[in-house]
């Protein structure tokens, strides 16, 4: 638990009427989930209500904490092997609400995170998060 405030994050959503394979892009400036996580389940909060769980790939953090203490609340943190790096899938008390962002790495350029949260949240976009940043990177966005 963070006895700091949380950091406001550099996050992208798109419209809330996603046809692509991603709702947005996130750009934490560390790979430290205690640090970063608590400020992005808040900003989702306010669009999605309340995030309970948290399902990340664990070679994108330093640790791999199970729960965090958010708002009074506890978010629980899954890590999985199955999950792919760089998504971060946002499970909300709403039936069936979920977010899913692509992580980028927190030593990308800022215009290459930019471009990258910019075509996350675009609607349509079919390029998986994974790939996402590459993509960009090599100048191949134009799925």
């Amino acid at each position: 638990m963070s006895p700091t405030e949380p950091s406001t994050p550099r996050l992208r959503l798109g419209s809330g009427t996603a046809t692509g394979l991603l709702d947005g892009g996130w750009w934490p400036r560390s790979s430290d989930p205690v640090a970063e996580i608590p400020g992005l389940v808040l900003a989702i909060d306010e669009l999605q209500g309340p995030i309970t769980r948290l399902m990340l790939h664990g070679n994108d953090w330093d640790s791999q904490p199970r729960r965090l203490a958010v708002d009074g609340r506890l978010v629980r943190l899954g890590y999985f092997a199955s999950q792919p790096a760089g998504l971060l899938t946002a499970l909300s008390g709403k039936a069936g609400a979920r977010v899913d962002l692509v992580i980028i790495p927190a030593d990308t350029a800022p215009d290459t995170a930019d471009t990258v949260m910019t075509l996350a949240a675009t609607n349509g976009n079919r390029i998986h998060a994974q790939d996402l940043v590459a993509s960009v990177v090599d100048g191949s966005s134009g799925s």
